[in-house]
Order: C-alpha cells, then structure tokens, then sequence
C-alpha cells in the first residue's frame, strides 16, 4: 500500500490540546521562516482563543494544523495558517484539514471563511482554489518581510449579493474616530477622487464631535456626520429612532451635558437649514435596505458589545443587504488580535444578529446617516 494511502486511512483529526503545543511550536518552526505564531500564542488560541484550531494525527504523531479565527457576532472565519509536516506532504492531509476546518466552522454558525496568501505560493493557492476559494482582492506590505498578500473567500452556505463589490476600507487611526473614518469610505466609494488620509479624519471628526463622551474625547453624533457629508455635495438622509439628545445618557457631570446638549441644538438648527431629509423611525434593516437597493451607503451606529464586549457606542459602514445577511465594513481592526482588514471589511451577519447590535445605551439610541451621489 503506498505511503500516502497509508496515512489517509490512518489520519485522526482533532481538537488541539494543551499537550499538543510543544509539537505545534516545532511544526510552525519547520514550516515558517517568518509571521510564525508563538508557542504562547499556541496556549491562548487552545484556552482562550475565538477561534478554531485542529490538528492532524497519523502514528501518533502531529502531522499538520489548521487555525481558523472567528470574529465575534459575525458569520466570517478567517484561515490564519494552515501547515502540514514535509514528512506527511503528497497525502491530502491539508485538504482534509480544509474540509474538517469548513464543516466544523459551518456547525459554527460560520458562513464565510477568509484567508490570506503569498501571491508567489502557487501551490497553496491551487490547493485553495480547487477547494472553492476566490481570489477577490490584494494587500500591500502584508507580511514581515512586507510581501504582498493575495486574498481569497470561500462561501460555505450561500452566494451573497453583494450590491457595493468595490466599497473602500479605511481603518480608523484613533480610538474616537469610527464616525469619520464610516464617512471616508463612503464617500470615497462614490467619489473616487477623494483621497483617504487622516488629516481629513481629524478634520470630519472635528466637525462632528459632540465634544465629551462617557470617558476620553466625544464621539460623532449622527447629525454632525450628516451635515458634514452634506457640506461635500453628497446627497444625504438622516434616520433616527427619538429626537433625544445622543449619548447624553451616558455622561454623569451636568456641565458636560449642557455641552453636549449646546452642540446637538447648533447641529438641529444647521440640519433644519439645509437640505438633509430628516426622518423619525425605528432604525432596523426592513428601513435601510431600501436605501442600499437604491445605491446608497448607511453610517450606521451600533453597540460594539456584540462585536467586542466593549459597551461603547461604535460606527460602521452598511454596504450590502441580501435576502439573509447583511454585509458591514468596521473601521477598527484589531491589530493586537491578530486580526486584518480581512476581517473587517464585508463582514457578513444574519438580519436578526444585526437588528440586535442596533442601538446604544439602555434607550437604545439609534440612528444611521445615509448618503448617496448628490
């Protein structure tokens, strides 16, 4: 019986275990001159780890792993690294990793998996595409040694629409700053001429602050976006659940709420000025897809516990709405959690899941600013 045969009916497929990280460590060692991940990293995925990681096991050795990230409240898995020892090479362990990885991340409630490739390494990248997976963008500067990096995606339940393939991506470079960052790919995606740097950042942001939040700098309120998308030309609907003051509920000291309560009654008088619909309803996706259908992109705010935990009010960009999913850019990635912007840009979650995220605050605040080509 030929080896490879040999290891295909003998090969176990697994959960990784404490005990299996001194032989990860060694295997990423042999397999990755570069971007390796830390035996410490090894222990934080198996403990702690949102994530998936599955080794292969033939005669009780390790003969390869597959990780998968998954990012929290979304129907996206990422394939951070896959690797197979070179003794067990020529035996389709990678592929059944692959296919164990898919199936198990489907159980998952995971409908999209993502990855990330060197465009040189061709014999991943036909591995990956005779399992399905599309190439659909390139990265720049996306390894150590500051190789580029070929995207790919793979569907594991259905096609999405996808009525905005092209929409940019900009990561916000501050902690305050998601509103404009929201703002910058949206009018960068419909209008190509606009250039994405953060001097426009800090200046939309200024703009648009409400000047405190609960703790640090004030955030963006959902009619200081609007008027600033409105002062460049775009065509501009503003939807909100209550005409409260935003994130005022948030901010014990009464001198920082009459601030804030200052800037939101300047901005009601600007908006009643100029030419922004302004529309009172519950915010949810049965109101915005419309507005999407129509070719326009949502500024929409949501809670980012269900992304992170966080109880922060948090702006992300509405691209996309199919019959099952909608699809999101989020301006934060998440460096420090081995995350990319492929993690963040289409982020695919269920009508239902997304309904949920709506809204901040134990009012439930929400609103969204939509714009479109003037």
């Amino acid at each position: 019986m030929p080896m490879s045969t040999t290891i295909a009916a003998e090969l176990t497929i697994r959960p990784a275990c404490k005990a299996d990280v001194d032989a990860l460590n060694e295997l990423e060692t042999a397999c990755f001159d570069s971007d390796r991940i830390s035996r410490r990293s090894f222990r934080w995925m198996i403990e702690k780890g949102h994530s998936l990681l599955l080794v292969a096991e033939a005669d009780k050795q390790l003969a390869g792993y597959v990780l998968l990230l998954y990012s929290q409240g979304t129907s996206l898995g990422r394939v951070y690294s896959l690797a197979v020892d070179a003794a067990f090479r020529k035996a389709g362990i990678a592929q059944r990793l692959m296919a164990e990885a898919e199936s198990r991340a489907l159980d998952d409630g995971r409908s999209f998996l993502r990855l990330e490739v060197r465009p040189d390494n061709e014999r991943a990248i036909s591995l990956y595409q005779k399992l399905g997976y599309q190439r659909f963008d390139i990265v720049s500067d996306f390894y150590e040694d500051h190789s580029d990096a070929l995207r790919m995606m793979k569907v594991l339940h259905h096609l999405p629409e996808v009525s905005h393939p092209a929409v940019a991506h900009y990561s916000q470079t501050t902690d305050f700053s998601c509103g404009p960052a929201c703002l910058m790919m949206a009018m960068k995606s419909l209008d190509r001429g606009i250039e994405l740097e953060r001097q426009l950042e800090l200046q939309l942001w200024r703009e648009a602050t409400t000047i405190f939040m609960t703790s640090g700098h004030g955030g963006c309120s959902p009619h200081g976006l609007a008027l600033a998308a409105q002062r460049r030309g775009f065509d501009v609907t503003l939807l909100t659940n209550t005409d409260a003051v935003p994130f005022i509920d948030g901010v014990r000291s009464e001198d920082k709420k009459a601030v804030i309560e200052c800037v939101h009654q300047d901005f009601a008088r600007q908006l009643d000025a100029a030419d922004i619909i302004q529309i009172q309803a519950p915010v949810d996706i049965a109101l915005l897809a419309p507005y999407l259908q129509q070719g326009g992109l949502a500024l929409v705010l949501i809670s980012s516990y269900r992304l992170n935990q966080s109880k922060s009010p948090h702006w992300v960009l509405l691209v996309s709405v199919s019959d099952t999913f909608v699809y999101f850019h989020d301006p934060d990635v998440a460096w420090d959690d081995n995350k990319s912007v492929t993690d963040s840009g289409y982020i695919p979650v269920t009508h239902k899941e997304f309904n949920r995220m709506l809204g901040y605050g134990k009012s439930r605040y929400q609103a969204a600013v939509v714009i479109n080509k003037d």
